[in-house]
């Protein structure tokens, strides 16, 4: 690996020389597609992002790279033909779900993972198989789909599944991910002290015997690709660390996962563990050391890079960061560090497709619940907004003064070409909603701007959005960009509908208790309609949702916010439910836990946001165990033709 001159803890100690620095082919200078509306026919056109490109595209990382215009090396478990290239493990799926409140439908994990496919993680660690047969099945439907879709440049994420260090979770992952092209186990135990005294009762032999074990026979089942992580490496004891490592390497490891699990280290120190493991195990440069930082201190993007620069070559990290307690390294924040820096961190380098990044973290929020901060770095609604007047100077002069990467390159539209806060934001069109009056020409120019925002819809998904925006604008006198991102969402990010809204009516005030009636819409057409009385509207109604759905459930959290300023903002309400009779599923950590649910909902009468919230988190409840349709392709290397169908057969 190339040797690095900071930071101090990193060990010079390959014989490897550096890539020699490639120069782009063809410098790129970045457009921006600008739609104009000024009459009911938009027009197209470019404008270069850049006043005065040659001269200030090195200070910006949106400028072609010599990492750009590498190709992704060849996917072997052990090792890496280039020793630049940094493999992305994504664990959004299982780590990300084990956040509060975050538990995903099957169909919506199938989604995500399309999504991760399209960004180009490396692997996918799509879930927990043991945790329950819903998590099985989800995680074989990944690999069936996801797992098989091999792109033009040949390209298939790896399907991984996780599993405590124990025959029976090992089973449940294999038999989840052997239909994937590239099937991978991650396989775990504690290695700390508290941990092993505490949590395992075993001492340090046990746990060696265990991994070594578990490991081979991971193998013996037909995994060529099996990952292992000492629990809690951060506080684990050196030596022992090496020990065990290299037992794990013995018994068939081919990528070695070091957690720091409670985030309780700083960068050097992080990446001084990474180099002593590097330089003091057995069979260390027949595997892949890895990353998985978590973020209880706020510095797991940190570690996860000093990691990177101290030799691992696998990172993982989740979509909006989100996971146990304080979440985990950020994808974005560390694919776009590299992507930016990585010249200065040795020539480190990435195969994510970057302009995926904002769809995708709108897709984890939505599906999952867990709403971005406005300051997330890379992904948060001010993270491309200035509204500083030194700030607003600069940026009209020339956008680098202000910004180290151009928002396109992570698949960001600008609100304002300059990127101005201006007090109330340009509406997405003064004449859209006047040429709503023409469907055909209103149609068209809603799917124009749609696409500038990031969205491509055709056919019924288009209908269904246009007709809400319709709605939305014969109510309000300018209909704003994040009015229309937040119809979309309502639309797109929703779980199957086993209950949809007909209508609703309520009746509240000071004179006496609330009523409200409701018609609900079940998957098969037909209509039920009930009547409670509440403290409330929303109450109230939500009562009468409960009298037709008869599945009781506990609302654990109530919140709505404007999605703009002004009395006619659309609302946005978010639920949390739990269901009475409760729906568990096992942690990694071997607890039996219930399931919540939450929901959204985007409407400009409040009460109607709330239903459709409500309703949401209700769909994806009752959509929990549904198994979506599993198919695997006839190539194959890991199950044969007819297994696979007796698999499809009995699903």
């Amino acid at each position: 690996m190339a040797a690095v001159a900071s930071p101090t803890f990193f060990l010079t100690r390959s014989t490897q020389k550096p890539t020699p620095t490639q120069k782009p082919l063809i410098p790129k200078t970045p457009t921006t597609t600008l739609l104009s509306l000024s009459s009911p026919k938009p027009t197209l056109s470019l404008r270069s992002s850049s006043t005065s490109p040659t001269k200030h595209t090195s200070i910006r990382c949106c400028s072609a790279t010599p990492a750009a215009l590498r190709r992704r090396p060849e996917y072997i478990p052990n090792r890496i033909s280039d020793s630049n290239y940094i493999r992305i493990f994504d664990t959004t799926l299982r780590d990300g779900e084990q956040s509060p409140g975050a538990s995903m439908t099957p169909k919506q994990k199938l989604e995500i993972a399309r999504q991760l496919a399209r960004l180009g993680v490396d692997i996918m660690e799509a879930g927990f198989p043991a945790a329950s047969k819903a998590d099985l099945e989800a995680v074989k439907s990944i690999a069936m789909e996801v797992g098989n879709a091999v792109d033009e440049d040949g390209y298939v994420p790896v399907i991984c599944g996780l599993s405590r260090c124990n025959k029976a979770d090992i089973d449940a992952a294999w038999e989840a991910v052997k239909y994937a092209k590239r099937p991978r186990i991650h396989t775990f135990i504690a290695t700390s002290e508290i941990h092993m005294k505490h949590k395992l009762n075993k001492n340090r032999e046990e746990v060696i015997e265990i991994a070594r074990s578990m490991v081979s026979y991971a193998r013996s089942l037909g995994c060529q690709d099996v990952e292992f992580s000492p629990e809690d490496a951060g506080r684990s004891d050196r030596e022992f660390l090496y020990q065990i490592l290299g037992e794990v390497i013995k018994a068939g490891a081919t990528t070695l996962n070091i957690p720091d699990t409670v985030g309780y280290t700083v960068p050097h120190e992080f990446g001084h563990l990474i180099a002593d493991i590097k330089a003091n195990t057995p069979g260390i440069e027949n595997v892949i050391i890895s990353t998985h930082c978590q973020n209880d201190l706020g510095l797991s993007t940190a570690n996860t890079v000093a990691g990177a620069c101290a030799g691992a070559r696998q990172l993982e990290v989740t979509i909006n960061g989100i996971g146990e307690r304080a979440g985990n390294a950020s994808l974005e924040e560390v694919v776009m560090t590299l992507k930016c820096r990585g010249q200065s961190l040795g020539g480190l380098y990435t195969g994510i497709r970057t302009e995926h990044i904002v769809k995708a973290s709108k897709m984890v929020a939505e599906y999952s619940g867990l709403l971005v901060q406005p300051h997330k770095a890379i992904v948060g609604a001010n993270a491309f907004k200035h509204e500083s007047g030194i700030h607003q100077h600069g940026m009209l002069k020339h956008k680098g003064t202000y910004e180290i990467m151009s928002p396109e390159d992570i698949g960001l539209q600008r609100v304002d070409e300059s990127g101005l806060v201006l007090g109330k934001l340009r509406s997405v069109c003064d004449n859209l909603a006047v040429s709503i009056c023409s469907s055909c020409s209103g149609r068209h120019a809603l799917q124009k701007r749609l696409e500038q925002l990031g969205y491509q819809f055709e056919g019924k998904e288009l209908d269904d959005i246009f007709w809400r925006f319709k709605s939305v604008a014969e109510k309000k006198k300018h209909v704003l960009d994040e009015d229309l991102e937040a119809l979309v969402v309502d639309e797109l990010f929703q779980p199957d509908s086993v209950w949809s809204l007909g209508d609703l009516q309520v009746t509240c005030g000071t004179l006496g208790l609330s009523t409200a009636t409701v018609k609900l819409i079940g998957a098969d057409g037909k209509e039920h309609v009930a009547c409670s009385v509440g403290t409330g509207p929303v109450d109230s109604a939500y009562k009468a949702v409960d009298l037709i759905v008869k599945v009781p459930v506990t609302l654990l959290e109530y919140s709505m916010s404007a999605v703009t300023e002004g009395i006619d903002a659309i609302a946005t309400t978010r639920v949390l439910i739990r269901a009475e009779a409760g729906v568990t599923s096992t942690h990694s950590s071997g607890e039996t836990v219930n399931r919540t649910f939450s929901g959204s909902g985007s409407e400009m009468d409040i009460v109607v946001s709330s239903i459709r919230a409500y309703i949401s988190a209700l769909n994806k409840l009752l959509g929990y165990k549904n198994k979506p349709n599993q198919r695997v392709s006839p190539g194959n290397s890991h199950v044969s033709a007819a297994s696979t169908s007796v698999a499809a057969a009995s699903s």
